[in-house]
């Protein structure tokens, strides 16, 4: 019988249900599409660090995992023998004009000082950089923090490693222990319809993998877009963010445009051919953060959703505070990622 069980086998239910093995709990993971079946199954994986300014708990969160994330992979990996092609490459932007060269300036400083010797936030000349955007002020900004991993074999990498320790990643079975709700859209609506307000949302994101190996150089990000140069050879780039969709998983003419402009960005992508074409719908709590802690549908529950954008780059330090909470009821969410932030 297991200790946890994990209700949704996307990102943050399957690191949840790891690390919560890794403390000696035995674990079962429920769910009746499969690991990466939702918005965790997607293709671009950009772990990438909100700008070093402003600081907050969340940013000093996503710093703390993205830190983590190395060690974690590599023993994922190394348990369930399938690898999600993790690489700290780091992430190359553009800068578009003199104001915006002057405020990369600033943000190179304050990294020093927020980000210590963990990594690198530094301004450099463009014709440094052979793998870069085309830069309208001659510069790019190149940190060292940044990182990759395709995201569908992720969740595979993390399912293999559950299994190889002997838990358990079904499509059905009973809810027995310490019950972790990680089941993104579904919960979030259930939620909105409890208290007759949105509690969150879906934002459909759409992105496409190219048959063109940069595996060895950094990300980028310009004209709004991540282009990430993934392990096995291909690069994917994404996405958009709609707030009103037909259909969750179409593919349409707004991602030819992300593609034309990721090509148009960087030249080196002109003639790639498209590989795979794909959308999905990514859970996005009210108050933009991740949702962790005691669920208020169901008392003696806990809930870990609306990972958005950053689920990847924050699930190895979601993983730990929610292995606290669940396996020893010690509580070190910050203020701003509990469930009450959104009701």
């Amino acid at each position: 019988m297991p200790d946890v069980t994990v209700l949704g086998a996307g990102i943050f239910g399957l690191s949840i249900a790891w690390t919560c093995m890794v403390r000696g709990a035995r674990v079962r993971v429920i769910d009746p599409g499969g690991p990466g079946a939702g918005a965790s199954g997607g293709i671009v994986g950009a772990l990438a660090p909100h700008v070093p300014e402003n600081w907050n708990d969340k940013k000093q969160f996503q710093l703390d995992s993205l830190l983590m994330a190395e060690a974690f992979w590599h023993e994922v990996t190394a348990a369930g023998g399938v690898n999600p092609g993790y690489g700290r490459l780091g992430r190359v932007q553009p800068i578009g004009d003199r104001a915006a060269l002057d405020l990369a300036r600033t943000r190179e400083e304050s990294a020093r000082t927020l980000w210590g010797d963990a990594a690198t936030w530094r301004v450099v000349p463009a014709d440094h950089m052979l793998w870069a955007p085309h830069s309208p002020s001659g510069h790019v900004i190149h940190d060292t923090l940044s990182a990759r991993l395709h995201p569908r074999r992720a969740c595979a990498t993390l399912a293999a490693a559950i299994r190889a320790r002997g838990g358990e990643v079904a499509p059905d079975g009973t809810t027995k222990g310490r019950v972790v709700h990680a089941t993104g859209i579904a919960d979030l609506t259930a939620l909105s319809t409890h208290f007759g307000k949105t509690i969150g949302n879906g934002v459909k994101g759409q992105g496409a993998l190219l048959h063109f190996d940069a595996h060895d150089k950094p990300q980028l990000f310009a004209e709004g877009l991540h282009i990430v140069p993934h392990a096995d050879g291909t690069t994917a780039i994404g996405s958009t963010s709609e707030r009103d969709y037909d259909d969750p998983t179409a593919t349409d003419a707004q991602l030819d445009d992300v593609i034309d402009r990721a090509m148009k960005a960087v030249p080196l992508l002109r003639g790639a051919r498209v590989i795979e074409r794909w959308a999905g719908v990514r859970p996005r709590s009210r108050s933009r953060a991740p949702m962790l802690g005691a669920h208020p549908l169901h008392p003696g529950d806990y809930i870990a959703n609306g990972g958005f954008k950053i689920g990847f780059g924050m699930a190895p330090k979601v993983a730990q505070v929610m292995a606290d909470l669940v396996l020893e009821g010690r509580d070190t969410i910050p203020d701003a990622f509990r469930p009450e932030a959104s009701l």
